[in-house]
């Protein structure tokens, strides 16, 4: 079985395809570059830049797997959640190919391309608990199979990548600025700075970065008179700075994860795995911090590589690859959801939305 996925919901153009024997057959992401200059993503520049580019990505991905088009068996896209003018982007070209082709359409949840991108790369095995980590989202969840999640926590202000690129905003480091935190953060002395740890203690699961995004803007503050165009700190001090966040936030997900292991560990006394992904997952000092916390739990610890915590094409394809096992497709009338929360992503039966295959 091959799928071809395609992936458009934020500023990387994407298309992959990947078999049923774990395999990826082709890779190719073209990353927007437009937007650096404004120190974030511009929902129409993203917009006109995948109408631009999908043509041709599909077209390479298709070539690189040597393979025809009509050796696809399925054509999967980002259909939700995401900036609605890039996903209609890419769910348009997989209806059109999917028409052109005589081949089933699968609509693919875009956090569900994160949760289950795992399974592809580290062979996981279902039930297993995610924390799912990117700048648009923040969730703990345990994943029972495709479409089927029990959501745990869920950040309820800021994402934890969201933070990152916004104290890399208020340091001038530019965009993205996650990495760029993690850069100068390597190099700073975490203890320098007290930060707080939003909803330690609160009795739930979920979490909170607001609080600790507004305590990095009063250290930076008390600089003197700061004003985020003209204001640059000493390296130093911005590494400090990056240090000091970049250990709180991950305490404060490490912290809300243990005692969702606790949980899972008493409800699914067989699951095996603690799983990372998203945008964040790509930090690797949050990635050592989650794998001594499953050896302290007792779990593996699994995590996709690096080039596939950010968006892709292969997760879309590797997602709509495991829908379509189990059945499912959807017709062409689907409507792009520019919100879809994961755990009301289940399958639909036959005339409710989606169609058995």
């Amino acid at each position: 079985m091959i799928v071809l996925g395609i992936e458009s919901s934020c500023d990387e153009t994407a298309a992959a395809i990947v078999n049923d024997k774990r395999e990826i057959l082709s890779d190719v992401v073209l990353s927007q570059e437009e937007h650096k200059i404004y120190g974030g993503v511009v929902p129409e520049i993203a917009a006109r830049s995948h109408l631009d580019h999908i043509d041709d990505i599909i077209e390479q991905a298709i070539t690189r797997a040597n393979i025809k088009p009509e050796d696809i068996d399925a054509v999967a896209a980002a259909a939700g959640p995401g900036l609605i003018g890039g996903v209609v982007v890419g769910v348009m070209a997989a209806k059109a190919l999917a028409l052109a082709l005589n081949k089933p359409f699968v609509a693919v949840n875009h956090l569900e391309g994160h949760a289950l991108v795992s399974r592809l790369t580290n062979n996981v095995e279902y039930p297993y608990l995610l924390l799912l980590v990117s700048g648009g989202h923040c969730q703990i969840l345990i994943v029972k199979n495709p479409g089927d999640y029990e959501r745990l926590g869920t950040t309820i202000d800021d994402a934890a990548g969201e933070a990152f690129d916004k104290v890399a905003k208020m340091l001038k480091l530019g965009y993205p600025g996650g990495p760029m935190v993690e850069k100068m953060a390597a190099i700073g002395d975490e203890n320098r700075f007290a930060l707080p740890h939003p909803l330690k203690g609160s009795g739930d699961l979920n979490l909170s970065f607001s609080g600790l995004k507004t305590a990095v803007r009063k250290i930076i503050e008390s600089y003197g008179k700061y004003n985020i165009e003209e204001t640059v700190l000493p390296r130093k001090d911005i590494a400090d700075i990056c240090a000091c966040f970049q250990k709180t936030a991950s305490e404060c997900l490490i912290d809300k994860l243990g005692k969702a292991a606790d949980y899972f560990k008493q409800k699914y006394p067989n699951g095996k795995h603690i799983v990372v992904a998203g945008g964040v997952a790509a930090n690797t000092y949050l990635r050592k911090n989650l794998e001594k916390l499953a050896i302290d739990k007792g779990l593996e610890f699994a995590a996709p590589p690096i080039r596939l915590c950010t968006d892709n094409g292969v997760m879309i394809a590797w997602a709509g690859l495991e829908r379509f096992q189990k059945g499912y497709t959807d017709d062409l009338s689907f409507k792009p959801r520019p919100r879809w929360p994961l755990d009301e992503n289940a399958p639909k039966a036959a005339g409710a939305g989606g169609v058995k295959a």
